[in-house]
């Protein structure tokens, strides 16, 4: 299977519509793929926008627009389950996944008045830690824990003004991947996200880099 076609299963993925071994091979896949991270990043609030749709609202979610053929049909009495029904075709089109998604932003519109508050509550980090330096500089970055890794808040003023700067994450195996990276502003602040998959319990460390790849601030996990 090339990457264009484990790209294609981060939807049924989401969904927990994947079987054992084909989990296994797509989070091999998503360890090296920040396309796929990223993506996984921002949608990951979707299982989360169906579960709050009524029933029958969900069921109507599972009409296929025309052109992209009928789904199949579940057996007599057996209730239709949405989530595995939207992984089911995830894997067999992209674009139906596509249709589908639009469907649900449609449908948590109509729901939103209920639903609103709850899903836009801000998430509360796991763990948040800042250090100060000479010049001026702060930093801080927010760790929040995710099934693909972890999701890093970082909150930065009095940083290099040129450049590229770039976030680092070490394991305590001494392995590092880098979270995110960004364009220096003049005004020596930033606030960004980045991703990274090593799970939070196995984070050492975090490092912003300048263009050089020289440190300007180190956080150390306990």
């Amino acid at each position: 299977m090339n990457a264009s076609e484990q790209h294609q299963l981060l939807g049924a993925y989401l969904l927990g519509g994947l079987a054992a071994e084909d989990m296994e091979r797509f989070e091999s896949h998503l360890h090296g793929c920040r396309r796929c991270r990223d993506e996984l990043a921002r949608l990951e609030k979707l299982p989360a926008l169906l579960d709050a749709l009524p029933v029958p609202d969900a069921v109507a979610l599972t009409v296929v627009p025309a052109g992209l053929g009928a789904p199949p049909a579940p057996p007599a009495g057996a209730p239709v389950h949405l989530l595995s029904e939207l992984a089911h075709r995830r894997r067999k089109a992209r674009r139906r996944w596509a249709a589908l998604v639009g469907a649900v932003a449609a449908a948590c519109l109509a729901v939103g008045m209920a639903v609103g508050p709850l899903l836009n509550r801000p998430a509360q980090p796991d763990a948040t830690y800042s250090v100060q330096s000479g010049g001026g500089l702060q930093f801080s970055i927010d760790l929040a824990r995710k099934n693909w890794g972890t999701e890093l808040a970082v909150n930065g003023s009095s940083l290099p003004s040129d450049g590229t700067l770039s976030l680092w994450v070490r394991d305590r195996a001494g392995g590092e991947d880098r979270a995110c990276a960004w364009t220096a502003t003049p005004s020596g602040r930033v606030r960004v996200t980045g991703a990274t998959p090593i799970q939070l319990t196995s984070i050492s460390s975090v490092e912003l880099r300048d263009g050089t790849q020289q440190a300007v601030a180190v956080i150390t996990v306990p």
